[in-house]
């Protein structure tokens, strides 16, 4: 059997000591750096018998149990197997990324805080100094007060002020006809630009970096009049939806979301997700990695201003399970992923949503630290 190191690891220091990890796997494993020569003889396929005679300046058993050691923090993988072409997969396909890129898989399938939690319980969770400041005040500059203006019925900025986070719904359907207009002013192609290098460009209410428009989208139909309840893809090109074998329910819409159970009463989730490769065949630097990220930013914000406009109740959500969404999309989570997900529901009466104890739920999941 030939080992090779995984091209998907980057070392720190962490309190004086070197630590190893994963980002693919998410596995970290702290090293004497002498472990580091162990790791760069196997940047060619080789056998544990190599390894041996390499540094038998070393016992036998000091560097075999360094070897497995390595194996089992997933930083030497069995040359060919599964986990090995996953990790090339993320070598060759984020190459211009990485290792900056690394921060997108480490950051993926984060434990949260369980919802049931009392909230006493959660509090502790949260650092003991006070919260910062959530304004900015630079003292001793000249301020000039600005005019208030009035919100005049029936525009764009009634729509934005009006705009709410929803997490609570009324029972009901909501229309074909407003999902498709969701997802045509959101993300369909509203026509195209011709361009002297790049040839014809589509171009979308919401902007994207040399309009390489990365961003996809995954209607989860959960209770929608006029469309048999599933999953599909909305094909923005042809405006039309290609229908995937995922199972939906409103279970499995509260999982994707990290568990938050309110989202169990959303009519439809709309999954963004980006295929990467778009934007880095322009954009050879990892910079273009926050670009994709702010643009799903704007899709979200068209999302929700057009839902409001409508009159529906829209969210949106980061703390997602990326894992179980890319498998039931049936995505490999490298070349396209989960980034964010939105979605609307019918407005319900207020006062209506879910309660924690006393206190009506009104918060997001944070990260177990």
């Amino acid at each position: 059997m030939k080992l090779k190191s995984a091209s998907c690891q980057i070392a720190y220091w962490e309190g004086g000591k070197l630590r190893i990890a994963n980002y693919l796997t998410r596995r970290t494993f702290s090293a004497n750096p002498a472990t580091l020569d162990v790791i760069r003889f196997f940047f060619t396929p080789r056998t544990i018998r190599e390894a041996l005679f390499e540094f038998r300046a070393y016992s036998r058993e000091s560097v075999a149990r360094a070897i497995l050691q390595l194996i089992d923090a997933q930083l030497l993988l069995e040359y060919g197997s599964a986990e090995w072409e996953r990790d090339e997969l993320v070598g060759t396909s984020w190459r211009p990324w990485l290792p900056e890129g690394g921060f997108h898989f480490m950051t993926k399938d984060t434990p949260y805080v369980p919802w049931e939690w009392p909230i006493e319980k959660k509090m502790k969770t949260l650092p003991t100094t006070p919260a910062p400041p959530q304004f900015k005040t630079i003292r001793g500059a000249d301020a000039l007060r600005l005019p208030q203006h009035e919100i005049a019925s029936d525009t764009f900025f009634e729509t934005l002020h009006a705009r709410r986070t929803h997490r609570e719904f009324a029972k009901g359907k909501v229309s074909l006809e407003n999902v498709s207009k969701l997802l045509q002013t959101t993300w369909g192609v509203q026509g195209y630009i011709q361009t002297n290098v790049f040839g014809r460009l589509p171009y979308k209410t919401s902007p994207s970096g040399g309009a390489r428009h990365p961003g996809e989208v995954y209607l989860m139909a959960i209770s929608v009049d006029g469309l048999e309840r599933g999953m599909y893809h909305y094909q923005a090109r042809e405006h039309r939806l290609a229908r995937l074998p995922a199972k939906v329910s409103p279970r499995l819409a509260s999982a994707y979301c990290a568990g938050q159970p309110y989202f169990a009463g959303a009519a439809a989730l709309f999954i963004m997700t980006a295929v990467f490769a778009r934007t880095m065949w322009k954009y050879g630097r990892a910079r273009a990695y926050r670009v994709v990220l702010l643009e799903t930013g704007h899709l979200c914000q068209t999302f929700c201003l057009t839902a409001t406009r409508l009159g529906l109740a829209p969210f949106s959500t980061a703390a997602l399970k990326d894992s179980l969404i890319e498998k039931d999309l049936r995505i490999d989570g490298i070349s396209e992923s989960v980034l964010y997900v939105a979605g609307v529901g019918l407005v319900a009466p207020p006062g209506s949503g879910l309660r924690h104890g006393n206190q009506r739920v009104t918060s997001s999941p944070q990260p177990v630290r």
